[in-house]
């Protein structure tokens, strides 16, 4: 049975729906400490929330930096899938950044974590947050219309997004991270061994933003899976906490 992890410092809310909410760690020690917004997994599904995430925050916390595990509206929750998740991104976003003096967070030094759809997520606010100046994608599904050709989980985007391609050809140009501009220092982070969401998806994400001139830069792991890149435990664990400081710093 997996442990829990250590509880967070407080929870607040965002917004007026019971998913509106974020689990805030502090570092010991007088702010203004970075920030790290988590932003979870689980092809954007309600059945899945960011307890697995509060691992990954509580080791971040632990090497001092704030962490903001974020929770939002899902598919299968009132609101939740494309447009409303995201808007609950941002909403998230946006009301920590106000905080910042409360929290003694560094407005200058936030990095957004997502792990596997969190992934998109993440990179989508980098495109529509000028604010975001690093983003670490960590087993993204980088490109949602190669997520649609592969029918990744069952195919999830399509559930995300409200349909395919040829029905709701805007939402995938809206949400795609492949199809965005992004001004953000970017960090691919995959698992040579996922089987969850093929490294292939950050290895050509990467291709293609380099040809556009953008600061996206891989980071394979050997021998690391889907869980891999969130679990502190894990061998691969080393090379995304070097990312994390890298983009704090």
């Amino acid at each position: 049975m997996r442990v829990a992890a250590p509880k967070a410092d407080a929870r607040v809310a965002y917004g007026g729906d019971a998913n509106q909410f974020i689990d805030l760690r502090l570092p010991k020690g007088k702010g203004p400490h970075p920030l790290v917004i988590a932003i979870h997994g689980g092809f954007w599904r309600a059945k899945y929330d960011l307890g697995y995430a509060g691992h990954l925050c509580a080791a971040l916390t632990a090497k001092g930096i704030a962490t903001a595990n974020l929770e939002y509206r899902r598919v299968g929750n009132a609101g939740g899938g494309w447009p409303g998740t995201f808007a609950d991104v941002r909403t998230a976003y946006q009301f920590l950044l106000q905080s910042a003096s409360k929290y003694e967070f560094d407005a200058r030094r936030v990095v957004v974590i997502g792990h596997s759809a969190g992934g998109q997520l993440g990179l989508c606010l980098a495109a529509h947050e000028s604010g975001v100046k690093a983003v670490a994608s960590l087993a993204g599904v980088v490109d949602l219309q190669r997520a649609y050709a592969l029918h990744l989980s069952n195919d999830a985007v399509v559930e995300f997004l409200g349909g395919t391609p040829a029905e709701v050809g805007d939402h995938y140009k809206e949400a795609d991270p492949m199809k965005l501009t992004i001004g953000a220092r970017q960090w691919l982070v995959h698992g040579a061994t996922d089987d969850t969401v093929p490294p292939e998806f950050s290895r050509d994400y990467v291709a293609a933003k380099q040809k556009m001139k953008e600061d996206a830069r891989l980071v394979e792991i050997a021998g690391a899976g889907h869980f891999e890149v969130v679990d502190p435990r894990s061998s691969a664990w080393k090379d995304v906490e070097r990312v994390v400081m890298e983009a704090v710093g």
